[in-house]
């Protein structure tokens, strides 16, 4: 039994060790593509020609986990929001693969990226390509988001802006009702659960977890575009604590983040 234990636990760390060296390679690969594109290509197709690459891409390496046995994803439950009008995509975010799963699927979106993502030599020029929305200058960055919207994108923007912690769901920041209001979109949860805690918070990136990992994407409460920043703020902590718990958020703490914005 013992030996059978040790083969298997080999070949998991093969087949993570392969996903890893797939996702830099590739990542790495495109950005030198994407680096002339950049110079070239006018912005209109630079953005539509990015997206659709790192969708592609994207569906192609979880094809490519799920055959390996690493990972299970029920995530088609997103096609259903391809071709629907503007709005902010706000999913809950266990993981640093939240953002794979739904770019693979909506080839549309725009997305909110740390600048030092933007800046990394394997994922940058991709992320410039697309034209996707640097972090670190917030009123530049509202501004962004809010013509992405209003020229017809769907944004991606992970309410808590960094990985969930404490899970199931962290503090909710006032941008994504901001965004919604000024732009006069609806909010679009996404609801993300995986029965590892695999790449969130505090995990080494290079920790090898038990495989397989099943991830599944619900789609979840859609909200109207916001009047009240603060309301909103409090409205979405309350309904991820309580679709993802099953359990109600009291009051005091719901209202915790929004008293940051007053």
């Amino acid at each position: 039994m013992r030996f059978f234990e040790k083969i298997r636990s080999a070949r998991e760390y093969v087949v993570f060790y392969i996903g890893l060296a797939l996702l830099a390679s590739v990542s790495l690969l495109w950005s030198i593509f994407a680096l002339p594109m950049n110079i070239i290509f006018p912005i209109k197709f630079r953005k539509l020609i990015g997206r659709w690459v790192i969708s592609m891409g994207f569906r192609l390496y979880l094809r490519t986990l799920s055959a390996l046995g690493a990972c299970h994803f029920d995530i088609s439950a997103l096609d259903t929001l391809s071709d629907e009008l503007p709005m902010v995509i706000a999913p809950n975010h266990p993981s640093l693969l939240d953002a794979i799963m739904i770019l693979s699927r909506m080839p549309r979106l725009a997305c909110i990226m740390k600048a030092e993502l933007v800046d990394n030599p394997f994922f940058g020029a991709g992320a410039r390509l697309a034209c996707y929305i640097r972090n670190d200058a917030l009123r530049h960055m509202l501004h962004l988001a809010v013509e992405e919207l209003r020229g017809g994108s769907h944004l991606l923007l992970f309410p808590e802006g960094t990985r969930s912690h404490p899970l199931p769901i962290g503090t909710i920041r006032g941008s994504i009702a901001l965004i919604a209001k000024q732009a006069h979109v609806p909010i679009q949860t996404i609801l993300i659960t995986a029965d590892s805690p695999f790449l969130g918070k505090g995990w080494p990136f290079f920790r090898k977890p038990a495989m397989p990992i099943h991830y599944r994407i619900e789609i979840g409460r859609r909200f109207d575009p916001p009047t009240d920043v603060r309301r909103t703020i409090v409205e979405l902590e309350t309904y991820f604590h309580s679709a993802l718990t099953g359990n109600p958020l009291p009051p005091n703490v719901a209202s915790a983040a929004a008293d940051e914005l007053e």
